[in-house]
């Protein structure tokens, strides 16, 4: 079994981890949990952890030896969900060993990391959508610094219990993987915010990511949130992508179906591990 170091990263020293991630990147939708995106969005809060996990003959585990270290796994807790994406040679085994101290009685889930004893839970897959390039007609506008505040209160008013502000998101684009982040909003004919998206580009050739992408609640019904969908991947696009995946809960019929109207198709259903008797 291999040998492993875990290095706890605040946002500032996430450079490793992201270029580790987007190394990984295929050209296609990613088979892993984690894309580059997904630290991004994550940084939006400066008081975040992200775990590097390295191989131990090359390492100790600090971030300042995480910079030359050779990167075997990435992850970070999602709330209760331990969520890793590992290098294609990886030792799961050993990661899913290490990760033990970890998944404490209440963190009973993973995404992209097996642990022995547990099951995948076939009850709630997640959908995997991805995205070709082709040509695209949309209303969506690139976000500026004049429209982040609007680029905020869209997302709250998309996701309730939300309390992103403005803050959050200069926070994001100031953080390592700030210039990875495409960001566009939809007005209605009145001027008023109505749907926006955040893309991420994962490096020339490999695949981009949509995380987050909302509709304002009392602007669904009108093609705005396929047009800031559209309007993203086409941005992603023109930087080099490959191709745009996004994720949603099956059970999340209007997303599924939003994903659809813009030019996705599903590719795979994902499982997430969790304990078992949980709860």
């Amino acid at each position: 079994m291999a040998s492993l170091s875990r290095h706890r990263l605040a946002p500032a020293d996430t450079g490793p981890a992201l270029r580790a991630l987007r190394a990984w990147t295929p050209p296609d939708a990613p088979s892993g949990s984690l894309h580059p995106g997904d630290v991004g969005w994550l940084l939006r809060r400066d008081d975040e952890t992200v775990f590097l996990w390295t191989d131990a003959r090359t390492s100790e585990p600090s971030a300042a030896d995480a910079a030359t270290a050779a990167p075997v796994a990435v992850g970070f807790l999602d709330g209760p969900v331990l969520r890793v994406t590992a290098a294609p040679e990886a030792d799961l085994g050993a990661l899913a060993a290490d990760a033990e101290d970890l998944l404490v009685p209440g963190n009973d889930a993973t995404d992209g990391l097996p642990v022995p004893g547990w099951e995948p839970d076939t009850e709630e897959p997640w959908l995997v959508f991805s995205w070709t390039p082709e040509p695209v007609s949309s209303r969506a506008v690139q976000v500026t610094e004049s429209d982040m505040a609007d680029r905020a209160l869209v997302h709250r008013a998309a996701f309730t219990g939300s309390t992103l502000t403005a803050d959050h998101w200069r926070t994001m684009k100031k953080s390592p993987a700030g210039h990875l982040a495409v960001e566009t909003l939809v007005r209605t004919p009145a001027g008023e915010p109505a749907a926006a998206a955040t893309g991420w580009f994962g490096g020339t050739g490999r695949c981009g990511l949509l995380e987050p992408v909302g509709t304002h609640a009392d602007h669904r019904g009108h093609g705005y949130g396929r047009d800031a969908v559209r309007g993203a991947c086409a941005a992603l696009a023109d930087r080099g992508a490959s191709a745009v995946a996004v994720l949603t809960p099956a059970s999340n019929e209007a997303a599924a179906a939003l994903y659809r109207s813009a030019g996705f198709t599903v590719v795979r259903e994902n499982f997430d591990w969790t304990r078992p008797g949980r709860g």
